[in-house]
């Protein structure tokens, strides 16, 4: 069996599943993706371990669990703040050049995943909750869109590196493809949602390019951190797919890019929801 088919064999009933559970959303969308930040945060924190900045045992957890449900919350900003002083007041006790290397690497730990997967959480609680349902659909097939579309452009057309140093299959070809699979992926779920918006696709449309830039950011992020760590993937826990943050990592920057442009599209008066 050859690793893409593998992949689409896991990848098929996994995208199901998720998009089941995104319809239901409440609390069970968010404990997805409270689950799925921990898996991410566990990974990150074996990659931060191997590249000589390892992480505290239980802050990167605290600091993830406080900012995903922060909109939840009541005093959010003041239980984050008792965290930050927890958190700094023991490691100050810390000796040696390893304490701050532990501090770098627990606040990228805690931060980086949770807060971009807060981002679709955001998105999904977004109006009315079939509004939420479209538009977090909307993002996962532009994000996936994008990455089927440059994987096969890159692979059969790509000749330009994009950054050899630290993602050497990728491609200018292929990131090029990619804006056109996002934008695939928009019109796929802007029509086949039952559901309407009161944004048009034209309006949508650009987002796809910032999807474009800001998923393959996310991606040679991951890249450069397993680079770091001297590690292929971050586990093996996904047959064919390595880990949670191999599978994620273009999504993880993708939801607040898509969040932001909803933003400001409603404080510019295009949207109502």
């Amino acid at each position: 069996m050859t690793e893409l088919t593998k992949r689409i064999l896991f990848a098929v009933p996994a995208a199901a599943f998720f998009f089941f559970i995104t319809w239901l959303g409440d609390f069970y969308f968010v404990g997805l993706i409270i689950l799925v930040a921990l898996f991410i945060q566990r990974e990150l924190s074996m990659l931060a371990a191997g590249a000589g900045f390892e992480p505290d045992n239980f802050f990167p957890y605290t600091i993830g669990m406080w900012i995903l449900l922060s909109p939840y919350l009541p005093h959010a900003l003041a239980i984050g703040m008792a965290i930050f002083l927890l958190f700094i007041a023991i490691q100050i006790f810390k000796s040696g050049d390893q304490a701050l290397k532990q501090v770098i690497g627990t606040f990228f730990c805690g931060i980086y995943a949770p807060l971009g997967l807060l981002a679709i959480l955001l998105i999904r609680n977004t109006g009315a909750t079939e509004i939420g349902f479209a538009l977090t659909i909307g993002l996962l097939l532009m994000v996936w869109g994008n990455d089927v579309f440059a994987y096969f452009g890159g692979k059969y057309l790509g000749k330009k590196k994009l950054a050899p140093a630290i993602s050497p299959n990728k491609t200018w070809e292929g990131f090029f493809f990619g804006i056109l699979g996002a934008l695939v992926g928009l019109t796929i779920g802007y029509y086949a949602v039952p559901i309407e918006l009161s944004v048009s696709l034209l309006v949508l449309a650009p987002v796809t390019l910032l999807i474009s830039i800001f998923g393959p950011i996310g991606d040679l992020t991951a890249s450069r951190i397993k680079r770091a760590a001297n590690a292929k993937d971050a586990s093996d826990i996904l047959p064919g797919h390595g880990g949670f943050f191999d599978r994620f990592d273009a999504l993880i920057l993708a939801s607040p890019v898509f969040y932001l442009y909803l933003y400001i599209l409603k404080i510019l008066g295009y949207v109502s929801f």
